[in-house]
């Protein structure tokens, strides 16, 4: 079978990948002169499958009006005239309640967990390197009110069947030791052993350049319109012309709704932008051994090799790419804070990229409305998470082989019950 995906950013390619291992032939086409350009480019570099849950939870309404006025706040919402802003945020608040917090949850967190097994099984047969880590992801708490809070995320956990640890202040140090010179700023935190990290970019130029042979990658190339007969999905046609397929994937990201709209076919993504410095260490003994998630601000910040990257902030502001120093001032602040001897500065490099947002969660990963039309996308925060099991599924649907773990909920008819 002949496949063209469109969109060469992690979900992309690692679909590619899978499907080129089960035999199809595959064709990747992306804007961008290269793979992994745009929101894959300089995420937070988390792959962690016990965080993976909704935005949409109890408490949340009430914790953003928090957010938006605080200084430094990790949420920002720059209203605009866009219908599609609006009833996302609506669909959003209608999933903030304990029951569909528990299912959304639920359909997550076996999926991302799936990931990073394919993740791993991926590394040792192909012996592909990203700076990666395995020394899992310390939530950090600053305040006992937090740490009290999370009663509803252990039970999910427990549910689950995935490790985690309670920690104290001193457990907090002995998991991330350069926390000792700011110790006082501590109450305790949550830490996931089983959860790593790593460079989605240079994952994903890897993954590319070992699949050169067995997919066509075409780069530069934008595509227009997905061609149909009135009955299935016959192709795409691109700035370089039409491109013939017997099934068509779209891994597009925050863009999907777009491409999709003229078909009929309404999907519940929002770009929510985030932002991320990269910051060469300077002293070991100052950075981060993995992951820590600043609780306080909803940031990220990653060990990757020699660099440590800062990965944050939720903006509601259509697909804007700008990027203000005020967010900037956000990033640094929590890393300063916590890893303030750890990095050189003065030398980060700052980039914005835009998250695909579902309302409930879960990304949106199986056969759309119109035949051999495929849809992987709609990852939010969690594209890198999930990448591999995204496409190790999506790959077993378009062959016609039962996925390994339970894909149902994710299946993009579930907006229309």
């Amino acid at each position: 079978m002949r496949v063209v995906i469109i969109g060469g950013g992690v979900i992309g390619v690692t679909s590619a990948w899978y499907l080129a291992q089960t035999g199809h032939e595959v064709i990747v086409l992306d804007r961008q002169e290269g793979p992994a350009l745009e929101t894959s480019y300089a995420n937070a570099g988390e792959i962690s499958p016990g965080y993976s849950s909704p935005w949409a939870g109890p408490g949340v309404p009430l914790k953003a009006l928090k957010w938006l006025l605080m200084r430094h706040g990790p949420l920002v919402v720059r209203p605009r005239l866009d219908p599609a802003m609006w009833s996302w945020m609506l669909q959003m608040l209608r999933n903030c309640t304990s029951a569909r917090y528990a299912v959304n949850k639920a359909r997550m967190v076996p999926l991302a967990e799936y990931s990073r097994d394919c993740l791993r099984e991926l590394r040792a047969e192909t012996g592909i390197a990203y700076d990666e880590r395995a020394k899992g992801t310390l939530q950090l708490f600053r305040t006992q009110r937090q740490l009290d809070g999370i009663g509803d995320d252990i039970s999910v956990l427990k549910q689950l069947g995935v490790p985690f640890e309670i920690l104290d202040r001193s457990g907090c140090i002995m998991a991330e030791p350069a926390l000792a010179r700011v110790a006082e700023k501590l109450v305790g935190g949550l830490r996931l052993p089983g959860d790593e990290t790593g460079d989605c970019h240079m994952f994903t130029s890897r993954l590319a350049a070992l699949a050169e042979g067995e997919v066509d990658f075409r780069y530069g190339v934008t595509v227009l319109h997905v061609l149909h007969d009135g009955r299935r999905a016959t192709g795409v046609s691109t700035s370089h012309g039409v491109v013939e397929a017997d099934a068509v994937l779209v891994a597009l990201g925050s863009y999907s709704p777009l491409l999709l709209k003229p078909l009929g076919i309404r999907l519940p993504i929002y770009p929510v932008k985030g932002y991320s410095l990269t910051v060469p260490i300077s002293d070991e003994a100052g950075a981060p051994v993995s992951t820590v998630m600043d609780e306080t601000y909803k940031i990220a910040i990653t060990r990757l090799g020699s660099r440590i990257r800062v990965g944050g902030t939720a903006e509601l502001a259509g697909y804007d790419l700008s990027l203000r120093s005020s967010r900037r001032a956000a990033l640094e602040n929590s890393v300063r804070d916590l890893f303030g001897t750890g990095g050189r500065f003065e030398e980060a490099s700052y980039w914005c990229g835009l998250r695909p947002m579902t309302p409930d969660g879960p990304p949106i990963i199986g056969r759309s409305a119109i035949d051999g039309l495929y849809l992987n996308t709609g990852h939010g925060t969690l594209g890198w998470t999930m990448a591999c099991g995204s496409g190790r599924v999506l790959a077993d649907l378009i062959t016609g082989k039962a996925p390994e773990i339970d894909a149902s909920g994710l299946d993009p008819s579930r907006y229309q019950t």
